[in-house]
């Protein structure tokens, strides 16, 4: 039998809904984009790299403001919410070149949210054939790439 180790999983599900602070929040108040994955800044709002990704290059688009609902959110937020995201999918064009994305958001629990206090927006790339065996039946994701990897690649990808 084949074993792959994937040790930062165990992390997860140990304290996945656990956080006694919002991601979100903290990695604003850190004042690190690097250490903590935040690859681009806007005026409403920021994007972070996932740190438990779907697929490499998985990202997300997050208002400054915390806040759980769309209602939340003027338009103008909204407007560069979108605006970042075009902007994230043209550079993991660039970086990956993936045959397809997926983008949306979850709200609430019941929808899937891990983060459920603090809008945000999936980007992810996709490829044919990425969603193989490994998710379904190991319930483990296999990405090639470490977030350092990504966030060189896509900051260099962002600077231009």
């Amino acid at each position: 039998m084949d074993v792959l180790w994937s040790p930062w999983r165990q992390n997860y599900m140990a304290t996945a809904g656990q956080e006694a602070a919002c991601i979100f929040c903290a990695a604003l108040e850190a004042r690190d984009d690097v250490s903590m994955g935040i690859v681009l800044r806007g005026e409403t709002s920021f994007v972070i790299l996932n740190k438990y990704p779907y697929t490499t290059g998985h990202v997300m688009i997050v208002p400054y403001v915390h806040g759980a609902e769309l209602a939340s959110c003027d338009g103008e937020m909204l407007a560069e919410i979108m605006r970042l995201a075009q902007r994230m999918q043209t550079a993991l064009a660039e970086v990956y070149h993936p045959q397809g994305y997926n983008l949306g958001m979850n709200l609430g629990r019941a929808a899937g949210a891990g983060v459920v206090g603090h809008l945000h927006m999936h980007l992810l790339p996709r490829w044919t054939g990425d969603a193989n065996f490994m998710t379904t039946v190991g319930e483990t994701r296999v990405n090639p790439e470490d977030l350092s990897a990504t966030y060189g690649k896509l900051s260099k990808s962002l600077a231009r």
